[in-house]
């Protein structure tokens, strides 16, 4: 290790610590901070609680269908966190420890690729200083587990592209192939090319054997996937989830003008930077271009629901941070490796996988943090590019700046990210645990506290939850643990709701009008007690 560092060049040995200084302050990030993503406060972390309280991680009835929709391979680690601990104090390491195997697995592409100590180097420093991913990197989503795994499929690909895989190669590669489905099923649009790739090496190398290795990978991906998408399909009658959960994420339309459009609309908003005018010229250039294609940018059927485009993504948010510096160093790199013997293949599915996103997933305010498996894999091409310009001086220096840009954006983003900072407002050395796990909606922190204070008051051991689709389930378990959680709504036709003569007390969250509707006539002096977004209803019986 000694002799490996001393050979090192200064500029080499300057990465290795920058990275090393980001994932530490990560690590301590992770390590203080609780979980306070949006999206896990509504869907992710309480499907877990669900599965602790009935003792398997079947389905469940609830209103909020993505928590039973939405792929499981994520949460299934974080269940064994929480069996094994108690609570959610390491759940932020599950991502931390999928940031650090993506910048592992996109430096040893880049050696796969031909490239040298220097090249993977500058691979590693691409991913590393992400600020989606640094700030991912101590959350509980999910994007970084399935890019993880999608960036194991490509590895193990490329192992494969010569060489005929034995037994533990297509296990290794069957494995990720499963975990990717079971994670996210975006991860699909490139682990599957790359899963075409590696059969078709494998046919081409001896055909029985590359058959059989293929209906191995199968069998290994519905082993591991298989049960959840099996549940799936029986509760909405599709393996993808109910239909008003499909059609707000997937294109509708696939016709060149609206996939042209809905492309220009995801890069403006992955490289978008803080120039304001430069910002505002290129977005309404792209709203310009869809006019004169005939397309409405806003159409519903090319643009989640309910969402405008242009949207605000340059700020260090971990639901919308645009990637300015990174993104346009591997557009560059892929473009011009396509031409190259060695890359030229690699490239090319980096190229198609992008196309294959575009194509299906419409544009979103959130969708920077969509394609961080594109940027896993295509960050290779871009380290590979750089370091062989050795003697470009003009293109080293820009490139150099990019890359000095790149930092310095990661640096900010784990000082001052949001929701999860170092310094400034919100301070995870300042701010408490709770108040922490309110920030995104602080309004609704003191709404929470009073009702679950005076549910505790009572006594009651079984609450009926009624909520809203995007309300937050997951602070009544942090508020009220030991009490049996249970909801009065259901969009499952097969999973019928609790009954509320079975439970002791009700709570609603926006809107609280549910309350009164789920209130029994056989409850004694039963009184809506109403705050803010937030009612309860303490149950007294005849």
């Amino acid at each position: 290790m000694r002799d490996r560092w001393a050979g090192l060049a200064l500029v080499e040995r300057l990465i290795v610590v920058v990275l090393g200084g980001l994932f530490l302050l990560d690590l301590l990030v992770a390590l203080v901070a609780p979980p306070n993503n949006y999206d896990s406060q509504t869907y992710h972390l309480p499907k877990i609680e669900h599965w602790v309280q009935q003792g398997h991680v079947g389905f469940y009835p609830t209103i909020i269908d993505r928590q039973l929709a939405m792929a499981p391979g994520a949460e299934y680690l974080l269940l064994h966190l929480r069996l094994l601990t108690g609570g959610d104090g390491f759940y932020n390491l599950v991502q931390l420890a999928a940031g650090v195997g993506v910048v592992l697995a996109a430096s040893r592409i880049a050696g796969q690729l031909g490239g040298g100590t220097r090249a993977q180097l500058v691979t590693a420093l691409i991913v590393g200083t992400t600020p989606m991913i640094v700030l991912e990197a101590t959350s509980t989503q999910t994007d970084l587990v399935v890019a993880l795994w999608v960036a194991c499929v490509a590895t193990f690909t490329l192992d494969g592209l010569r060489s005929r895989s034995g037994a533990l190669d297509t296990l290794l590669i069957g494995v990720a192939a499963g975990l990717t489905l079971l994670t996210k099923a975006t991860g699909l649009l490139g682990a599957g090319l790359l899963l075409l790739v590696w059969i078709v090496a494998q046919l081409r190398l001896r055909w029985w054997r590359g058959l059989l290795a293929a209906l191995a990978t199968g069998g290994l991906m519905l082993l591991l996937a298989g049960p959840s998408l099996l549940r799936v399909q029986e509760t909405y009658d599709n393996p993808l989830g109910p239909a008003h959960l499909r059609e707000s994420i997937s294109m509708q339309r696939h016709d060149p003008a609206s996939v042209l459009v809905n492309g220009l609309r995801i890069a403006e908003t992955a490289l978008q930077t803080p120039i304001g005018p430069l910002n505002h010229a290129l977005s309404a250039g792209i709203i310009g271009i869809a006019g004169v294609l005939g397309v409405d940018p806003q159409a519903r059927d090319i643009t989640y629901w309910n969402e405008q485009y242009p949207y605000t993504s340059w700020p260090p948010d971990e639901d919308r941070v645009s990637l300015p510096a990174q993104g346009v160093l591997i557009l560059l790199g892929a473009l011009l490796l396509a031409f190259r013997n060695g890359t030229r293949l690699y490239a090319g599915v980096f190229w198609l996988a992008l196309l294959a996103y575009v194509v299906t997933v419409k544009w979103q305010p959130w969708g920077n943090r969509l394609i961080v498996f594109l940027l896993v894999l295509g960050a290779p091409l871009a380290g590979l590019w750089i370091a062989s310009l050795t003697g470009r001086r003009l293109l080293s220096w820009v490139t150099t700046g990019a890359l000095v840009a790149g930092v310095a954006a990661g640096g900010f983003t784990v000082a001052y990210g949001w929701p999860r900072r170092l310094v400034g407002p919100g301070s995870i050395f300042t701010t408490s645990q709770l108040e922490q796990r309110f920030l995104r909606e602080p309004q609704w922190q003191r709404d929470y506290e009073w009702a679950a204070a005076a549910v505790r008051a009572s006594g009651a051991r079984r609450v009926g939850l009624a909520q809203g689709y995007n309300t937050w389930e997951y602070p009544w378990w942090i508020l009220l643990p030991g009490t049996e959680i249970v909801s009065l709504q259901s969009l499952q036709p097969n999973l019928p709701a609790a009954p509320n003569t079975t439970i002791d007390a009700m709570l609603c969250v926006k809107p609280v009008r549910p309350c009164e509707f789920y209130t029994s006539p056989t409850w004694q002096n039963a009184e809506v007690h109403h705050q803010g977004d937030v009612a309860y209803v303490i149950v007294r019986r005849q």
